[in-house]
């Protein structure tokens, strides 16, 4: 008995394959707990026609071959479970997740997969400040110029900004407290992200505790870093910005700034005009990951993670 395999059919042979891109583009802005309601369809079923259409959309992609690349890591679950993420940066898009976790072994394994001879081609690496992904990005690719990313940094510097808050609210007592209390995303967000009312919030806060103000203003203009295209003038700013550091108490921006000093070569690499990247992309897509993995809720399948992840800045089909 001989079957015939038909091009317009679906892997499941109970669809065509334009129902299962119907059921992917839906896919693309909905749950598929949603989708399977309103298709009438088990979830499974509908799972299965996404992933179809997703396979597709990476094989109608062109083969990664990038010159500049973000690599950074998510966890997919608790626990410090963690995945590698690559883009090309150039074309605004996801070309490889995997790993067993965010060691350096991990991160070769994108190295090897993209083959010796792209590796050479990669002009620019965006990354945090974490030592495997240097290291193997130095390894695989010595041509390329390693530049931190401002986001990470600025986490950073939050974290530092949130430490002197913690100390100021324990070292006060009774009424001085009331404003540090439950400010944490008021004193970490921009000011003009903030509505009125915590703009309100924030010029109390600031107005009754100075080491806060000033805590708060270093934070605010430590930013400007990455507007210079000298790296001489930048240097010369982050040397005041240090120097504003003394006297001030404020241990955690000390160290902070022995964290800038020992990375600055990578900070430093974005004054280069060759180095000018859009830096908002990674922030972009780590912001839509974390939608796919909240719609994703519950699924333990990690392929299916990889799709999403991978496509989610493809064109529709």
């Amino acid at each position: 008995m001989k079957r015939e395999k038909l091009a317009w059919l679906a892997d499941n042979p109970f669809y065509t394959k334009r129902f299962a891109f119907y059921v992917g583009q839906r896919c693309r802005s909905a749950t598929i707990r949603d989708v399977a309601r309103e298709l009438k369809l088990d979830w499974k079923t509908v799972k299965d026609l996404e992933k179809q259409y997703m396979r597709e959309q990476l094989r109608r992609a062109a083969k990664p071959a990038p010159r500049v690349i973000g690599i950074d890591e998510i966890a997919i679950r608790k626990g410090h479970i963690y995945r590698i993420v690559v883009s090309d940066l150039e074309r605004a898009r996801p070309i490889w997740f995997g790993g067993a976790d965010r060691s350096e072994a991990s991160m070769d394994q994108f190295f090897v997969e993209l083959g010796a001879r792209k590796s050479g081609r990669i002009q620019l690496a965006l990354m945090d400040m974490w030592k495997a992904f240097r290291n193997s990005t130095t390894r695989h690719a010595p041509q390329a110029s390693i530049l931190f990313d401002k986001f990470h940094v600025m986490r950073h510097l939050g974290d530092a900004l949130d430490t002197v808050r913690k100390s100021e609210y324990h070292r006060l007592q009774g009424k001085d407290r009331q404003y540090i209390k439950g400010q944490k995303y008021t004193l970490l967000s921009h000011r003009e992200n903030l509505t009125l009312d915590g703009r309100r919030a924030l010029k109390k806060l600031l107005a009754a505790n100075k080491r806060l103000n000033t805590a708060y203003l270093l934070k605010e203009s430590f930013g400007q870093l990455w507007d210079y295209r000298s790296e001489g003038w930048a240097r010369r700013f982050f040397e005041n910005w240090k120097a504003a550091l003394k006297w001030q108490r404020l241990q955690p921006y000390e160290k902070f700034a022995a964290m800038i000093e020992r990375h600055w070569e990578g900070i430093a690499a974005y004054c280069r005009e060759e180095n000018k990247v859009s830096l908002g992309f990674v922030e972009g897509l780590n912001n839509k990951i974390r939608v796919i993995q909240r719609r994703a809720y519950g699924l333990r399948d990690e392929e299916y993670l990889r799709l999403k992840v991978l496509t989610c800045m493809l064109p529709p089909i």
